[in-house]
């Protein structure tokens, strides 16, 4: 018999129509000869499974059910493709844990601090990993741009400590425009991270668990049109995304060696995606990415493709793996 696959898509951030095209592609390539796949919806204003014609079915969220209208249909593991909140920074990871409901994604405490970029670096620097010099700003505080220039430098990066797909981001050459950003990145986040812009060569590297071992996928080398490597860049085909990476052998270890040092240090699951810059040959971490695009042109699909591993091959495996273990807890 066939498992019930629940695919959950959307979420509450600006991230929701990215969202839902990954979990539309998983959908589509999700292997149904194992699988029974079920695309669930999870919305601000609702939660609704879609069936095969996209009829809309509210999902009990006592026990993560759906009546598609012949009897509830509960469900042996849950794919998460939500992007941004509430799949990406614990919520839906420790709902998924009180229910019993393996799931995909990494346990709900590395979600909810990978979530947070200021977080997750000021865990990682003591034990090396290199990041770029920051400056942190609540709602609320007084924003001292002389303090913020003394501390970062210019050009620096203003952007949204917990939010994903460059939202909410700015590049700032003039101390004139700081306030400007901030107010700008305060529309997606109440916290906020200000770096110092690191000049060198930008890399992304996927990290999955695969057929039981930590597997480091190919080097994935970015290089935008626009001024960094934001949304338009990201999404709209600004951008050069060359894999494998043209770098040297040294920088490729010592990139992979971090990306895998670090999810196993975070005791990491289910997918990431780590982004590097490198300043001179080494490299520096600026985030991790717990739920990265899934959708053909993005970066981890093209990373596993490049190893030899299918999209069908890919989402079947991380099903496997959150199976095989306690993957909830």
């Amino acid at each position: 018999m066939k498992k019930n696959i629940a695919i959950i898509m959307g979420g509450y951030s600006s991230e929701v129509a990215i969202s839902l095209k990954s979990g539309g592609v998983v959908y589509t390539h999700l292997n149904n000869d194992t699988y029974k796949a079920h695309r669930i919806h999870i919305l601000k204003e609702k939660w609704v499974g879609l069936d095969d014609t996209g009829k809309e079915f509210p999902v009990n969220r006592h026990d993560f059910s759906v009546d598609f209208g012949q009897g509830p249909v509960t469900f042996d593991c849950v794919f998460n493709a939500i992007h941004g909140s509430p799949g990406e920074d614990g919520y839906m990871q420790a709902y998924f844990a009180l229910l019993g409901i393996p799931q995909t994604s990494c346990s709900y405490y590395q979600a909810a601090l990978t979530f947070n970029k200021r977080d997750l670096l000021s865990v990682l620097k003591p034990y090396g990993v290199k990041c770029a010099r920051s400056y942190h700003l609540n709602l609320g505080d007084a924003v001292d741009v002389e303090a913020i220039v003394s501390k970062v430098g210019l050009p620096c990066f203003v952007k949204a400590n917990k939010a994903g797909s460059s939202f909410g981001i700015s590049k700032v050459y003039k101390p004139e425009d700081i306030k400007a950003a901030v107010k700008n990145a305060f529309q997606e986040d109440d916290e906020i991270l200000i770096e110092a812009a690191l000049e060198g060569r930008e890399v992304s590297v996927g990290v999955i668990r695969y057929e039981g071992q930590v597997k480091v996928l190919p080097i994935t080398e970015i290089i935008p049109e626009t001024d960094f490597f934001d949304y338009e860049a990201k999404y709209q085909g600004k951008s050069k995304e060359i894999t494998p990476a043209r770098i040297s052998a040294e920088m490729a270890k010592k990139v992979t060696d971090v990306a895998a040092f670090v999810y196993r240090v975070l005791k990491m699951k289910g997918y990431a995606r780590s982004e590097f810059i490198f300043v001179g040959d080494e490299p520096y971490m600026l985030e991790m990415n717990t739920t990265p695009g899934l959708t053909e042109e993005s970066l981890l699909p093209q990373q596993a493709q490049a190893a030899g591993i299918s999209l069908r091959r890919l989402f079947e495996s991380a099903v496997e793996e959150a199976l095989s273990q306690n993957n909830y807890f």
